[in-house]
């Protein structure tokens, strides 16, 4: 059997198995009723209308099978419809479904806390809120950094996203179609540069000062200016940027923010809502730092799909009175079912795995900056993987056009990613993603962004030819 054999039968197995055109006309008729009646705020890349999932791949209303690299925005972490996740959530929808965890017990609420504690990537005791979203557990850590330290003020980042609710929105600073004409947001947040090292300086040479910048800006410019450190309840972080285009904060930056919080009395709060749930091979993204934060907002991957959001402090910072905060719905008992499920599966097989899988991928995308001059960087820990599109090297200029055209492309071969930041492609599949779909993911991924250089080249050397 030859090699190209070999290559067609992995493929044969492990790829998209496309059946109509896309859209097909089921897709098309949903998309256009769709059009009519659902919110036009929602931001849809192409029209992949799903029909059913099994681990990493998605079938549409037609009939199409597609490689999912999205996961749902980082959320299907054990994969789609799970055996062991789907047992645990049919079990427990039939013996209690609703009750309300703010009104009465149920065990399973102390249980998932217990197993939380022990991962915890900060020294316990610890005390968890239950919510729904990822934006609601941020809303917790907002309000109770605030209760507890008795400050006002909070600091967070130029590139972030943490969430749509209003205090949430008042933190993200990402888009400005987030929080256009949504004014007056909530008072007292200060928004810093992130340590955006390819946006910030020419060189490795200098991401390291870059990123100590960074973080002294705090103290050595806000404080000794208009920010009186006495008065900020917290400083709110993502280890990774999610939205603002999958970039990491090095170490040297995490720990340089973790000496002003311990010098100033400041709560440090990791929003791991998008990097947590064993994403980058560790359970916590801050926990390649070394940095221990007093608070960390959990969701997305958590619980596989199911909504489920957590905030986790240590237990002296939970200090509020009964009824300081509460949510109807919050560590529903089906949802927490399926977030025990998860933590088993990831401790078994998915943090290994993503690890893994995550290091073979990088592996081979290291080159493309140097094989493709429209891929700037590749960045990422794990299974959290940046790709940043630009116009040329040497200008970095951003190339969000370019960006949307690989999605499209990609899209079109039956391979499904999103974008994320001004002009960067995320990667994000299932923990449990294996090396012939990754490997497969990455020949559709390397033909897309081939594709889209030539087309851009082809225009460029008509436009010279027209002049």
């Amino acid at each position: 059997m030859t090699a190209t054999t070999t290559k067609s039968k992995i493929y044969e197995q492990y790829g998209p198995k496309l059946v109509t055109e896309l859209p097909g006309p089921i897709a098309r008729a949903t998309v256009e009723a769709d059009d009519r009646l659902i919110s036009p705020s929602y931001t849809r890349s192409y029209p992949m209308v799903a029909k059913r999932g099994r681990g990493v791949r998605v079938e549409d209303v037609d009939g199409n099978e597609f490689l999912d690299f999205a996961a749902g925005i980082a959320v299907t972490s054990t994969g789609h419809c799970h055996p062991e996740v789907v047992k645990a959530i049919q079990d427990q929808a039939a013996e209690l479904i609703h009750i309300s965890g703010t009104d009465f017990y149920y065990e399973s609420l102390v249980t998932m806390a217990e197993r939380l504690s022990a991962i915890a990537p900060m020294p316990g005791p610890h005390r968890f809120y239950y919510g729904n979203s990822g934006a609601e557990a941020v809303e917790c850590a907002l309000k109770i950094a605030r209760y507890h330290t008795g400050r006002q003020n909070v600091i967070a980042f130029f590139g972030a996203f943490h969430g749509r609710t209003m205090g949430a929105l008042s933190l993200t600073a990402s888009k400005p179609q987030q929080r256009r004409r949504f004014a007056p947001l909530v008072p007292g947040v200060t928004h810093v540069r992130y340590p955006y090292a390819y946006r910030g300086c020419s060189g490795p040479q200098e991401e390291e000062a870059f990123a100590l910048g960074c973080a002294r800006y705090i103290e050595e410019k806000l404080f000794k200016t208009t920010l009186p450190p006495e008065e900020v309840a917290a400083i709110f972080i993502e280890p990774i940027q999610g939205e603002g285009g999958y970039v990491v904060a090095p170490p040297i930056f995490m720990q340089e923010l973790r000496r002003i919080c311990d010098k100033y009395g400041i709560l440090l709060v990791a929003d791991e809502v998008q990097s947590g749930a064993g994403r980058t091979g560790k359970w916590w993204a801050i926990e390649h730092t070394g940095v221990e934060p007093d608070i960390v907002c959990i969701a997305k991957g958590i619980a596989s799909g199911m909504p489920l959001g957590i905030c986790m402090t240590r237990a002296e910072i939970m200090d509020w009175k009964p009824g300081s905060h509460a949510s109807t719905f919050g560590g529903n008992p089906v949802c927490i079912a399926a977030a025990l499920a998860t933590m088993d599966i990831l401790e078994r097989e998915g943090i290994t795995n993503a690890a893994k899988i995550g290091a073979l991928m990088f592996d081979r995308l290291r080159s493309w900056p140097t094989k493709f001059s429209i891929v700037g960087e590749v960045r990422g820990i794990g299974l959290m993987i940046g790709i940043e599109i630009v116009k040329d090297p040497q200008s970095r200029e951003a190339a969000g056009a370019w960006r949307d055209r690989i999605v499209e492309l990609a899209f079109e071969r039956g391979l499904l990613i999103l974008g994320c930041g001004e002009t960067s492609i995320r990667l994000a599949p299932a923990l449990i993603v294996n090396e012939q779909e990754a490997s497969i993911a990455l020949d559709i991924l390397e033909e897309c962004v081939a594709l889209t250089k030539e087309e851009h080249t082809q225009k460029s050397a008509l436009a010279e030819s027209v002049v």
